[in-house]
């Protein structure tokens, strides 16, 4: 059992909290402004052509979850510091932990299609059964993605139960007043939380460590081949291989902290003002903020419109 609210005196500062909360703020405004122009401009490009590409939906769906998912952080952080009463209400806690927990499956398993979509279609073999599903993965995703959705859904619906009890207790004193003040504890059974937690991201999770592996064997296979035809190392399927292998280790890395980070906040074995909980929160706002910076640097397409979208800049002439 921790516990959600200290007395005031262990309590953090409010300069501090109002420095943590706008660092979390910056973090999830440059995540919501990254994904909200890969979102515009897959959007568009659905509108205009009536079609979008198999990499285009999936970046279109990944960057609307992460959309809501930071617009979510920032709302929890606001309830947790401002209302904390409402907050830690069962009804309440468990509905905003429930919500969190799926936009984080959600995008989970989108980034985990799109690294998956890259291999299918760049990786190299002569398997009947791969190139067969390279033949056909672009007419599965929409489903694909849709079902994803729906485990989400069920995987996060598995912390209504069993995971979190919260209560209160009026035990100490305010400071200049003869009020008490209410603390709040958050009991969590750890055992429930890792099953399900480790549940939701393990299919996923293996997609990644499999798309990477298999993608870094397709390029050694590529690389002997190239060696044994004497061709040029600028051959375009060397880079999108590079370029694919690259992206997902990014995210691979990015992901680990992250979700060591979101365990460790999910099971509240650290106080809630604790440097390590800061921490947490800071991790788990960046990591949705920088895949989405990565995804435009890497993505030719959204990299020229990126430049488009830049002001100019004005020559003038010498005094």
């Amino acid at each position: 059992m921790t516990e959600n609210n200290k007395p005031p005196e262990d309590e953090l500062s409010p300069s501090l909290i109002t420095l943590i909360f706008t660092i979390i703020s910056i973090e999830c405004i440059i995540g919501i402004i990254a994904n909200g122009f890969i979102m515009a401009i897959n959007a568009v490009v659905w509108v205009q052509k009536k079609s979008v590409s198999t990499s285009g939906r999936i970046l279109f769906f990944l960057s609307v979850s992460r959309i809501a998912l930071q617009s979510f952080v920032m709302l929890e952080i606001t309830f947790s510091s401002t209302s904390p009463h409402f907050y830690n209400e069962d009804v309440a806690y468990d509905a905003l932990k429930v919500s969190f927990m799926f936009l984080h499956y959600c995008s989970l398993w989108f980034a985990a299609w799109l690294s998956f979509f890259y291999f299918v279609k760049i990786a190299n073999f002569s398997y009947p059964l791969f190139l067969k599903l390279k033949w056909r993965i672009s007419g599965m995703m929409p489903s694909l993605l849709w079902l994803s959705v729906l485990i989400s859904f069920g995987n996060s619906m598995l912390f209504c139960k069993d995971v979190y009890t919260v209560s209160s207790n009026n035990s100490f004193s305010t400071l200049f007043s003869n009020s008490t003040k209410k603390k709040y504890f958050a009991e969590t059974n750890v055992l429930n939380l890792a099953f399900f937690y480790n549940l939701g991201i393990l299919i996923p999770l293996i997609m990644f460590i499999l798309a990477a592996s298999l993608l870094i064997l397709s390029l050694k296979r590529h690389t002997l081949h190239m060696k044994s035809s004497a061709t040029s190392s600028r051959d375009p399927s060397m880079e999108a291989h590079m370029g694919a292998i690259k992206a997902t280790s990014y995210f691979l890395v990015l992901y680990i902290f992250n979700a060591v980070a979101l365990f460790v906040y999910m099971s509240n074995i650290v106080d809630v003002s604790s440097s390590w909980n800061i921490l947490c929160q800071v991790i788990m706002a960046a990591y949705p903020a920088a895949h989405s910076i990565l995804l435009i640097q890497d993505n030719p397409g959204l990299r020229r419109a990126w430049k488009r979208l830049r002001p100019p800049v004005h020559l003038y002439p010498r005094q």
